[in-house]
């Protein structure tokens, strides 16, 4: 039963990493969308300026506007693709839903044809020496470039083999020989090299961009797992802890030192307060007192209103357990009397301290668990803490953390066999002060 409850708690956190990684890469994704978007942009600019500045220049490049009109045509149809791309990737993101791996190759071959398609008009225009010469080669790096934020290895190596296969061809097909006659599939040959050697490149840069953020993914999620867990309050020391030791998802049966905390005379006081005053002050007490479990390597597992219940020994194991509680009992009392010198507003605390076993563990609906223990060593303190009431005391433990104490605890008093509600027999409590 452990190693299935194990597993399944495996099998949410891994949907919950993938879930994440694919949110990232596709917002990586959209990145780059937006990128090619603003090239497109750009090479209508340039389109139009070249125009506008000197006619004549680009009456030699096109041979008229014929040839222009189809680069435009050519440019707006690629821009009109990349924003259908970019609704698609967004309508995924909200669903938290991947794109389709054949998706992917074939938006990377079109996108990588366009600069060859203009190639190929070029030629047409101005020849194929001048063309190949031209500016036009050298834009596939941009697409090689930014296929790095695809985030994927073989993508990006596909979108340089593209690229450099794509250029091959045509630089073949239209321009095998130099004007003396010289072969010069060599030179074309190297320089498609070059470019399938970047995509390779990017690809691995992508891959390790990958990586990372999927190592950042898992630790957030194991982070925010223990969170979600143990609540807010619990410190980042212990959540560092937690995330490196593991936390058990079935009931275990631990040792530990049970602490409840109670304000005396709290609603009492808040009566003739406002409702900001009231959180105000409890805050400030609560802030103090959580500081002072922290250090003492405790846990707050329930906030109860004007009181709390805390943990020593689980989820982190303390063989010291009774004696770390103990020591933060006393220095919240001292801590209390310095609040109470300097605040208009006083308030005595109530503590009770057990020692026992308790079953710990992940309890709750499959959407929202927490940890908790549950057992007659927390049913056991809670009564031992609302005794306060009725010695007037402040600090109050059970004889078996009188016995854990050893001689740290030779100040405890004795207060007898005392009656507990809930309990037939009488139990021994003692009093720390």
């Amino acid at each position: 039963m452990v190693s299935f409850l194990k597993a399944r708690q495996r099998a949410v956190l891994s949907e919950e990493f993938e879930r994440e990684l694919t949110r990232e890469v596709l917002r990586t994704e959209l990145l780059r969308v937006k990128a090619l978007i603003a090239t497109g942009l750009v090479m209508l600019v340039l389109l139009t300026a070249t125009f506008v500045i000197d006619p004549a220049i680009a009456n030699r490049i096109w041979r008229g506007t014929e040839g222009m009109v189809r680069e435009y045509v050519l440019v707006a149809g690629f821009l009109l693709f990349e924003v259908w791309v970019h609704s698609q990737i967004r309508r995924n993101l909200k669903l938290d839903r991947d794109l389709p791996v054949v998706r992917r190759y074939i938006g990377a071959f079109i996108e990588t044809s366009l600069p060859t398609l203009i190639l190929i008009l070029q030629i047409r225009s101005m020849g194929a020496g001048p063309a190949l010469g031209f500016v036009l080669p050298m834009v596939y790096f941009i697409f090689v470039i930014l296929s790095t934020l695809r985030l994927d290895f073989w993508l990006s190596t596909f979108t340089g083999f593209v690229a450099a296969a794509e250029l091959l061809t045509v630089a073949l097909y239209y321009n095998s020989a130099s004007d003396t006659g010289e072969p010069l599939i060599y030179f074309h040959t190297v320089r498609s090299m070059v470019i399938l050697v970047c995509g390779v490149l990017a690809g691995s840069v992508g891959a390790q961009l990958r990586r990372q953020f999927s190592a950042s993914i898992a630790a957030a999620t194991a982070r925010d797992r223990v969170t979600n867990l143990f609540g807010q309050h619990v410190s980042p020391q212990v959540v560092e802890r937690l995330m490196a030791e593991g936390t058990s998802v079935a009931g275990d049966i631990r040792r530990v030192a049970v602490m409840f905390v109670d304000f005396r005379g709290f609603t009492a006081g808040a009566q003739s307060r406002t409702p900001q005053e009231v959180v105000d002050r409890l805050d400030g007490a609560f802030a103090v007192l959580v500081d002072i479990l922290d250090r003492h390597g405790g846990i707050v597992n329930k906030f109860l209103g004007d009181g709390f219940l805390a943990l020593f020994g689980a989820p982190l194991e303390a063989s010291d357990a009774a004696h770390r509680a103990v020591a933060a009992g006393r220095d919240m009392l001292t801590a209390m009397d310095h609040i109470n010198a300097q605040t208009s507003w006083p308030l005595r605390i109530g503590i009770g301290i057990h020692f026992g076993e308790v079953v710990a563990g992940n309890i709750g609906s499959p959407r929202r668990k927490e940890y908790t223990v549950i057992g007659d060593t927390v049913n056991f303190a809670s009564r031992l803490e609302a005794l306060n009431k009725e010695f007037g005391s402040q600090l109050l433990i059970s004889a078996s953390v009188r016995e854990a104490l050893g001689d740290d605890g030779e100040d405890a008093v004795a207060l007898g066999e005392v009656t507990v509600r809930g309990y037939e027999q009488p139990v021994a409590v003692f009093q720390l002060g």
